[in-house]
């Protein structure tokens, strides 16, 4: 006894002469050392009953070079989980030669954790780090109900929790209380709340590839002396358009409202190589603004032998008067039609957003005048100047929308 103690003296300096007639028989190398100090002790890890195995100290130098490495990497990534990082740290300061004591200090952590951890490296290796043993409460629904629940809810398509708990309470006599557990029920099943997309039935897959199909050899083809652009119209009511932003949790956030009866008629065009626009304001949008406007596109580029323009399929787009103001001699223009109801087709659509977005959410302009100028500003200005950190949002990286892979709520 007298031996093992002044082995250890320096780990245990509090152990007097007084409490040696106190303590148990050793068995098989084990002592039990103030017992009833781990009472004190909230939260505590499995100890092995309160007792410090003398025989098995942890010893430096238990990695290997390729464990060390990884758990080295592990502490200092700045991506990986925090607790994760923790325990990797833990176990290379443990390998370096400092005590259980002495690496529970610097993390400010229990040194009975710290044993565990090494304790779980030592059975399963790194892999028992990302282990946390969180196991919630099992659920109060039986496997054949929770079977029900997720074949009502995908059939139903409720709306909200407070539906799918009102419908357990009918169907189960099982009442959730809270949001959150109902919600995570809902997780567990392979549940999400969803929002449906605006999707066209009228939608042709065919006619949509055969569009990807040409704008993509026209693309692979043309020259040094072609080039095209995405012609479109929109029409921006005076107003605001309110967003979601951070705030304060006791602020009431409210933004100013504009008469909203005042609208700006934009007729344009965008060449997503070089981010130049061509935007008109017009009284009203037809096929004089549509002439107007690929006359504008055709003396910007007197070098170019063929400008391709792709569009959609408005009415006066097809009219009378631009068909034979493109039949005149040496035009330039060649239009290509984009299938109906595909404005996904249309890159020029996605800059009608992003012109939202910077400069309508959450702003609003006391005059009507200040609204079309800093909108037509954002246009005419902004993009071409920002087009190398805007190119990605207004792309021509096409999809094809099927609307029989989407189910349709009737």
């Amino acid at each position: 006894m007298e031996e093992i103690l002044k082995k250890n003296k320096m780990r245990f300096p509090l152990i007097r002469t007084a409490l040696i007639s106190q303590m148990p028989t050793i068995e098989a190398g084990m002592i039990c050392i103030y017992r009833d100090s781990v009472r004190c002790r909230k939260n505590r890890l499995p100890d092995g009953g309160g007792r410090i195995l003398l025989g098995t100290m942890i010893r430096g130098g238990f990695l290997t070079a390729e464990e060390r490495r990884d758990l080295t990497e592990l502490a200092r990534d700045g991506l990986a989980e925090h607790r994760l990082a923790r325990r990797a740290n833990a176990l290379v300061l443990l390998d370096r030669g400092m005590s259980c004591d002495e690496v529970g200090r610097v993390l400010l952590i229990d040194d009975d954790t710290i044993r565990t951890w090494h304790r779980r490296f030592q059975e399963a290796g790194v892999k028992s780090l990302k282990d946390f043993d969180y196991k919630g409460s099992a659920s109060s629904l039986t496997p054949a109900q929770q079977d029900a629940l997720k074949a009502w809810v995908t059939e139903a398509l409720p709306r909200t929790t407070h539906e799918i708990g009102a419908w357990i309470e009918r169907e189960f006599g099982v009442v959730y209380e809270s949001r959150g557990g109902l919600a995570a029920l809902l997780n567990r099943l392979g549940l999400a709340y969803r929002k449906p997309k605006a999707v066209s039935r009228k939608l042709n897959p065919v006619r949509q590839r055969a569009f990807i199909d040409d704008y993509e050899a026209v693309q692979r083809t043309m020259g040094d002396d072609e080039t095209a652009l995405f012609v479109d119209a929109v029409h921006p009511t005076h107003g605001v358009r309110p967003v979601g932003c951070w705030a304060a949790k006791d602020a009431k956030v409210a933004v100013d409202q504009a008469s909203g009866r005042d609208r700006l008629n934009i007729h344009g065009a965008i060449d997503l190589e070089t981010g130049a626009t061509f935007m008109r304001d017009e009284l009203t949008i037809n096929a004089a603004t549509l002439i107007a406007l690929l006359a504008m596109i055709e003396s910007h580029y007197p070098a170019k032998r063929v400008i391709h323009v792709f569009l959609d399929n408005a009415g006066y787009h097809h009219a009378k008067v631009v068909m034979a103001w493109l039949a005149r001699p040496n035009c330039r223009i060649r239009l290509h039609y984009i299938p109906p109801y595909c404005p996904h087709l249309n890159p020029i659509e996605r800059l009608w957003g992003l012109m939202h977005k910077h400069t309508t959410h959450n702003r609003c302009y006391p005059t009507f005048r200040e609204f079309c100028t800093a909108l037509l500003s954002f246009l005419r200005e902004d993009v071409p100047r920002n087009w190398r950190s805007l190119c990605d949002s207004v792309s021509d990286n096409f999809r094809v929308i099927d609307p029989d892979q989407f189910r349709v709520l009737t």
